[in-house]
């Protein structure tokens, strides 16, 4: 085998190295979803070098994907420390449901107001992938689809101003969840999201409200205060 050959293969092997020009996006995006997954857990370290030779690219590139996800709240830049994935404190996580509980009904709202049947398939075809995930035992993605849910809602009511705020605040929900190991069939139950959209299918704006703070309610419930411990391994994460 000559050194070109062998430096081919070797490249391969990593984590499906990106090109240059959708580096960044990539990176954002493997990033964003083990987060979501709680393959992430908050406090992590993600070292630029590390996800330099994870993804096969120069770490500008990665520094351009972190500076996005800490724009977003999901990770925190601390000069000569680095990147950490974010840790939501006990009166964060208490600040966010409160904003939940006001926003999230507005959103009900505006969505049943504006509801088409294309909508309403969007929502359902979403709660099949999950119910699958869930058939599948494949915890990862459950949660990941479960906090989607609640952006796909906001992103159907049409306001990109309440859009842009229940995704950030789907996000941040997932870092307090992955904090304080909210168990996800207690935190988020399999037949929550289909009862609500029911609701929202029957335009009963009084009762899709009433179901939405009963989720909320049993998700903060569900929250312990015990921060998750212990090294986590980005290549392993990452498929490196």
């Amino acid at each position: 085998m000559n050194g070109a050959e062998g430096k081919r293969r070797s490249s391969g092997r990593r984590a499906e190295a990106v090109t240059p020009e959708h580096a960044s996006d990539e990176i954002y995006s493997r990033i964003y979803s083990a987060i979501l997954e709680h393959r992430l857990p908050p406090g992590t370290k993600l070292g630029e070098d590390k996800l330099a030779d994870i993804f096969g690219v120069s770490r500008a590139r990665v520094r351009q994907a972190l500076t996005r996800l800490a724009h977003e709240q999901l990770i925190e830049l601390f000069p000569q420390r680095g990147a950490f994935v974010a840790q939501p404190t006990p009166e964060q996580a208490m600040d966010v449901f409160e904003a939940r509980r006001l926003i999230e009904p507005a959103v009900l709202q505006r969505l049943i107001a504006t509801l088409t049947p294309k909508k309403l398939q969007r929502l359902r075809q979403h709660v099949e992938l999950e119910m699958g995930a869930r058939q599948r035992d494949e915890q990862h993605t459950v949660v990941r689809l479960s906090g989607e849910f609640h952006s796909l809602l906001a992103d159907l009511a049409g306001n990109t101003a309440l859009a842009r705020c229940m995704r950030e605040l789907s996000m941040v929900t997932a870092l307090i969840i992955s904090l304080y190991n909210a168990p996800t069939a207690t935190s988020c139950r399999a037949d929550e999201h289909e009862r609500l959209i029911d609701a929202i299918a029957n335009h009963d704006v009084d009762k899709a409200t009433s179901l939405m703070l009963t989720h909320l309610d049993h998700i903060e419930c569900s929250l312990v205060l015990d921060q998750s411990e212990g090294e986590v391994d980005l290549a392993a994460i990452f498929g490196a």
